[in-house]
């Protein structure tokens, strides 16, 4: 059957063989990937860049990375399917499919960041329940499982299986009950997300990371929240305008990509607010109580100077937050596309210097300044998910109706 059978009724699409080009040149980078991984599960985490004192790095900046951006799936499916704004059934599928990816590459991460991969079991066997990242473990795993339920109805869109009547009636029984879903997903996805900051904030030997709380909750637990739910929908909508870019067709009106900033841009602010407040209190109340100051916590020679806080809160928090929220300024194709993307940097700085510089600055009088450079092998593995998760998304715009009104922003 030909290529042109499975695309879209309406749809254009670029010719097979140069879409194959495509497919062969993300492969290829998903090729060195695997040599690495294969290279990793050889050797061990020795060919890392991680050793005693650094045992998390760049995968975990990964992790909460993509974890926090794939945010976009499950509070766009809160807010069209609890909260009934219907403008975003037009780019629901597309954030759905970046949550699986996310969440998937973040399990496939996690298998090299165990570095016994043969023993991941033991997390879901043999689970702390005094840990957090217990709590996180199942979070993840049911709710991967949640995302891949949600995904397979936009499978069955395609025009070639909507043929046979028990997947087309499949498909629409899917859909009856996405609501269920979508506020099963929000309940674990607003867990894990808080439980991935929480588990800093109790780190009592860590005077970077620690901090206050509510009852049992620090407040990390809180601000890692906010920061998912503040970055999630401008990422879905940036994946969106690069993917026009690429096509060079219309895939999403301006309207609903001003819509996603400015529920963004109020996010952002509501984060931006407590993570100040949160910082004034950490520097000026926790840290004196521990006996250090705030100038210990930061060495620009290290590479962890203060310029990242300033960097975080004011270029990627403040910055784009104003923007995103007036309508003048987010209504400039331009400077709604900087905010969104400075919204997704800053939540990226935000995992690295949680991740990194709380292991990075020494807690005892013998100890040094560190400073972690990750290896090849980190950097190609995390490429690898990244290229493979390009293709999926490349087979699903040529292959399933993604975006309700391409055809018709496209005459």
């Amino acid at each position: 059957m030909k290529d042109a059978n499975f695309i879209p009724v309406g749809a254009e699409r670029c010719s097979l063989p140069r879409f194959i080009i495509w497919l062969a040149a993300l492969a290829l980078i998903g090729l060195v990937g695997i040599i690495a991984s294969i290279n990793i599960f050889w050797n061990g985490l020795g060919v890392t860049g991680l050793d005693n004192y650094f045992g998390f790095g760049l995968w975990i900046t990964f992790d909460l990375a993509v974890i926090a951006l794939g945010a976009g799936a499950f509070f766009s499916g809160f807010l069209k399917y609890i909260l009934k704004i219907d403008q975003l059934k037009n780019i629901i599928n597309l954030a759905v499919i970046l949550g699986f990816l996310c969440y998937a590459g973040a399990m496939v991460i996690l298998a090299h960041e165990v570095g016994q991969p043969l023993r991941a079991w033991f997390g879901y066997w043999h689970p702390n329940v005094h840990s957090m990242l217990t709590e996180v473990i199942f979070c993840i795993t049911c709710y991967l499982i949640v995302l891949t339920i949600e995904f397979i109805p936009i499978i069955l869109e395609n025009r070639q299986i909507k043929k046979f009547n028990f997947f087309d009636h499949l498909a629409h029984n899917f859909h009856i009950y996405m609501p269920l879903f979508a506020a099963v997903g929000t309940f674990l996805s607003f867990f894990h997300q808080g439980s991935l900051g929480g588990m800093y904030g109790v780190l009592f030997g860590r005077p970077f990371a620690v901090r206050g709380g509510f009852f049992i909750w620090p407040w990390t637990f809180f601000l890692f929240i906010l920061s998912a739910i503040a970055s999630g929908p401008v990422f879905t909508m940036l994946i969106a305008t690069l993917m026009e870019k690429l096509t060079g067709k219309r895939l999403v009106d301006f309207n609903l990509k001003s819509l996603l900033g400015k529920i963004s841009g109020f996010l952002l602010a509501i984060y931006i607010f407590f993570k100040i407040f949160d910082t004034w209190a950490w520097a000026n109340g926790l840290l004196p109580k521990m006996g250090f100051t705030f100038d210990e916590m930061f060495n620009q020679d290290a590479g962890y100077g203060k310029w990242l806080l300033w960097f975080e809160i004011g270029i990627c928090g403040i910055l784009p937050a104003i923007m995103l929220i007036i309508p003048r300024l987010r209504n400039i194709a331009g400077l709604l596309y900087t905010a969104s993307i400075l919204t997704c940097v800053g939540v990226i700085v935000n995992r690295f210097v949680f991740t990194v510089q709380t292991l990075a600055i020494p807690v005892m009088p013998f100890d040094n300044w560190y400073t972690y450079v990750p290896s090849w092998t980190e950097w190609t593995t995390s490429a690898m998910v990244v290229a493979f998760s390009a293709i999926v998304v490349s087979l699903a715009y040529r292959y399933l109706p993604l975006f309700p009104r391409e055809n018709e922003l496209n005459p």
